[in-house]
């Protein structure tokens, strides 16, 4: 049943969809495509919604069954999608089927009181990315204390939740990879040597300033949404809301 559920968006490209901008403008893909077809949610996606096993992550029991029944590209997984345009996808989702008003509580700096706020989603702007990736999509730096030459790659939505399994697989008292096992998928050479080997033993030793960097660098670079917006608390003080893709952004389909 639940392959059939997945399934069920994909028997017709040719349903009722819309042309989606991604933030990526497809320098990442070998397809190159700037923009994908995406459907409109349906009953059956309330049916996913509904159902969904929240012992497991949003990201697989929400995010991803969404992705595989909207998108109506048959070359596109959404696993290689990277997140930038996984959450333009999303946002789409909620806006054309909700509306594009989201609450969201916060804490007033102030008084130290919560309270909620209304953030309007299709206010959201693009991030500007300083650095654009080669043709292969990829990024070549220098990196600041070992002055290695490194290529860097953007992690898909696939990726990082891989990672997000590796770092949950150990066990309480563990001290989890996730720093370096990010730095791993990210890396793709050093100094031309693509062995992924020798990659993992130099991140190992890699100094903390390069590891630092690497992260800020993909952090600037990645295109996405700007997902912060400034709202003003009841005290008047300015308070920063970060918009995620938890339970709460898809409360509206869960609680109707």
């Amino acid at each position: 049943m639940e392959q059939d559920v997945y399934a069920a968006g994909q028997q017709d490209f040719n349903l009722p969809h819309d042309i989606i901008e991604l933030p990526s403008r497809g320098l990442f893909y070998k397809s190159k495509k700037k923009s994908i077809k995406v459907g409109y949610l349906t009953a059956v996606d309330e049916n996913i919604i509904a159902e969904a096993d929240f012992k497991k992550s949003i990201q697989e029991s929400i995010i991803l069954p969404l992705l595989r029944n909207k998108i109506y590209e048959r070359d596109i997984k959404p696993e290689e999608l990277i997140d930038g345009d996984v959450e333009a996808i999303l946002l789409f989702l909620r806006n054309t089927s909700f509306g594009p008003e989201y609450t969201i509580s916060l804490v007033d700096s102030a008084t130290n009181q919560s309270f909620t706020t209304n953030i309007l989603l299709d206010e959201l702007n693009y991030k500007e990315t300083p650095v654009k990736p080669n043709e292969e999509g990829l990024f070549e730096v220098q990196l600041p204390v070992s002055k290695s030459n490194v290529v860097l790659k953007i992690l898909t939505f696939g990726e990082k939740v891989e990672i997000e399994k590796i770092v949950q697989s150990y066990p309480a008292g563990r001290v989890a990879p996730s720093v370096t096992t990010r730095l791993f998928y990210h890396i793709i050479s050093i100094n031309g040597d693509s062995d992924k080997a020798k990659i993992s033993t130099i991140i190992e030793k890699m100094p903390i300033a390069d590891s630092k960097f690497i992260r800020k660098f993909i952090m600037e670079n990645e295109p996405r949404l700007d997902l912060r917006k400034e709202v003003i608390a009841p005290s008047g003080e300015k308070v920063m809301a970060d918009i995620t893709f938890g339970v709460e952004f898809f409360r509206p389909f869960i609680s109707i």
